[in-house]
């Protein structure tokens, strides 16, 4: 009697429970170790991006200045990187490429300030929650931090 092609050979049935239930085991025991380490590590990108961008925004100011001779007023603010305010001559935007550059990593818009306290101009995020102050992804990043 010929054996069908497709019939499985003795000793070849597959996994065992156990050996299921180990490699689940071993892969719960990896993913407790690696998953904080992950969050540990993005728990800072959105701060570390609105620093970038706060770097980025104060060199676009710096070319609208250049072009236009001054920066935006607090009325104009920073949509004048974007859009041509009226009565600007000179103005060669945009400064920015689009406008969702304008907005912080959590979706609102820039703090801009001009004249600020300490310079010609602020440009700040209030961090995380939205308000002043804060530590973490809650602190506020300004262009007047010291670097």
């Amino acid at each position: 009697m010929t054996a069908h092609p497709n019939a499985p050979r003795p000793g070849a049935a597959g996994f065992t429970l156990l050996e299921l239930l180990v490699v689940l085991s071993v892969m719960g025991l990896i993913a407790a170790v690696v998953t904080p380490q992950v969050m540990n590590m993005l728990a800072g990108a959105k701060t570390r991006a609105a620093t970038l961008q706060v770097e980025s925004l104060v060199s676009a100011l710096d070319y609208y200045q250049l072009d236009v001779g001054a920066y935006p007023t607090t009325e104009q603010g920073l949509a004048a990187l974007h859009t041509r305010p009226p009565n600007t001559p000179g103005w060669r935007g945009p400064y920015v490429r689009k406008k969702q550059h304008l907005l912080d990593p959590w979706g609102r818009a820039f703090v801009y300030r001009a004249p600020a306290q300490k310079g010609a101009f602020e440009v700040l995020t209030l961090g995380a929650d939205g308000k002043e102050g804060g530590s973490g992804d809650d602190a506020d990043v300004s262009s007047l931090d010291e670097k």
